[in-house]
């Protein structure tokens, strides 16, 4: 088989970054190279062409879960120019919501990697960029009155929390009672 083109290199790269970025938010960064070359359709041969490690690999995916996100809300926030307290809700809104709960691999990074992010040492990139996310939460959650810290506790612990009960009632009440909570505080 011959070699690829820098360009082909390129977007493969692009696709194992993408769907590691998606498995390690659904499934942990556990998951093991071959299983994540495997799901982005490439051999497992091929990994240490693109990725010095699996760790190199984590860093990039995470940072890029992180970019992905914060370009959503980037444009929320753009859309709705002057009307912070709108962008707000609609954040807590969409984070509380059922879809957000059963959709891990495309959600929140914060609550997808909390508990690997527990086990990284300190001096790890990805776990840097996970307290990076972090703030950057907080601080599209900031008002006036507070620096967004406490809400995003409440909605980051309200998400693991459904999604630890999910399919009882009691996950989707958890769910309820944060968003409440957090609207009576806006």
């Amino acid at each position: 088989m011959g070699r690829v083109s820098q360009a082909q290199a390129r977007e493969n790269r692009n696709r194992v970054v993408e769907t590691t970025s998606r498995l390690i938010r659904e499934q942990g960064t556990h998951v093991s190279v071959a299983d994540l070359m495997k799901a982005s359709g490439l051999t497992h041969g091929g990994f240490y062409k693109q990725f010095a490690s699996k760790e190199a690999l984590i860093d990039e995916a995470t940072a890029h879960a992180f970019r992905t996100v914060a370009a959503r809300y980037a444009a929320a926030f753009e859309q709705h120019a002057g009307q912070p307290d709108t962008v707000r809700q609609a954040f807590v809104d969409a984070y509380l919501s059922a879809e957000h709960r059963d959709n891990a691999a495309d959600g929140c990074p914060a609550a997808g990697l909390a508990a690997d992010m527990t086990r990284e040492n300190g001096g790890h990139e990805a776990r840097r960029v996970y307290a990076e996310g972090i703030r950057d939460y907080a601080d599209w959650l900031a008002t006036d009155e507070h620096d967004g810290l406490v809400p995003l506790c409440t909605m980051l612990g309200a998400l693991l929390l459904s999604r630890a009960t999910a399919g009882s009632p009691l996950s989707d009440e958890i769910l309820a009672a944060a968003r409440a909570t957090l609207s009576e505080g806006s």
